[in-house]
């Protein structure tokens, strides 16, 4: 699925950004050698990430040997919401490696990147690298919540580094290694929870939270139709909604995990509904909270899930 981020940040892009490097396209020339510098060991390794959840991965793994520009990075501005910006493409033409979720997500970043006239830097795109198909004509690109997926990022975050700075490449490895052992530990939580919860109906605003909820073996109750409308930022049918507030009437579900970086009407009234049956919320979001690494916001998530099921 498109998400409102792809189609507002594409727009942007080549609207306004675009425009710019195309009318400054003498600097490409620099942009192109410091970014072959970086990569030959003149520096840290140059690291763009689309948002700051795959920009902390990024810098995590790379440690003081790399240098982290995350797109999107602040915890209070909507990911949907995002206009690029000239500094951005500027970070873009430097970049010895980009991180990407993709999946229609965040394809602004190709766009951006194309226009920055940076060939040689390493792309890893999330949804590819986790194999994961559209089901349905669906694919839930929210990748970043599924720890196996993040491990194998992880993964190649690493042996990208290594090949760019070999000197570093055991450092690479074992910052990996130590990050993996932690993303483990979330999968062995999840399992826990699966073990006592599984079955259990649960309702979301948006799929952005799915893949955790379904490795706890919790079923989402919530109409197709609701949470798509939601993340493309259309109406909402009212039979739909209607549906989706019978849920918290109803006491079909034991959570609803609601996205606290996407608000509007429908949401609202959902949000209004559960709070009134007694239904627990549990906040999530698409970014990192203030002060937050990955696995500290994802250890936060579990335990909330946790909290809201015993509850």
């Amino acid at each position: 699925m498109t998400s409102r981020l792809t189609r507002l940040a594409w727009t942007a892009a080549t609207a306004g950004v675009i425009l710019t490097v195309a009318a400054c396209s003498s600097t490409t020339p620099a942009a192109t050698s410091t970014a072959a510098a970086v990569r030959s060991g003149g520096g840290p390794i140059a690291v763009v990430a689309s948002t700051d959840v795959w920009g902390n991965l990024a810098a995590t793994v790379g440690g003081d040997a790399v240098s982290v520009t995350s797109i999107i990075s602040d915890p209070n501005q909507d990911p949907h919401s995002y206009e690029a910006s000239a500094q951005n493409q500027l970070a873009l033409s430097k970049a010895a490696v980009v991180v990407e979720n993709g999946g229609g997500y965040d394809d602004f970043v190709d766009t951006m990147l194309a226009a920055a006239h940076n060939p040689s830097a390493v792309v890893l795109n999330a949804v590819t690298i986790s194999g994961k198909a559209a089901a349905g004509g669906q694919l839930n690109e929210h990748v970043w919540y599924d720890f196996p997926t993040v491990e194998k990022v992880v993964g190649q975050i690493a042996d990208a580094y290594g090949r760019l700075d070999p000197a570093r490449a055991d450092t690479f490895r074992q910052n990996a290694a130590g990050l993996t052992a932690q993303l483990q530990a979330l999968v062995q939580r999840e399992a826990q929870l699966k073990a006592t919860y599984a079955g259990a109906g649960v309702s979301i605003t948006e799929p952005v939270p799915l893949y955790l909820l379904q490795a706890i073996g919790l079923v989402n109750r919530t109409p197709a139709e609701f949470s798509h409308a939601i993340e493309d930022g259309t109406d909402v049918a009212p039979a739909v909604l209607q549906q989706t507030l019978a849920l918290y009437t109803d006491h079909a579900v034991r959570l609803l995990a609601y996205n606290e970086q996407t608000t509007g009407p429908e949401t609202e009234a959902v949000l209004k509904a559960a709070r009134a049956n007694g239904v627990a919320v549990v906040p999530v979001t698409e970014t990192l909270p203030a002060g937050d690494t990955y696995v500290s916001w994802m250890t936060a998530n579990l335990a909330a899930v946790a909290a809201a099921l015993a509850g």
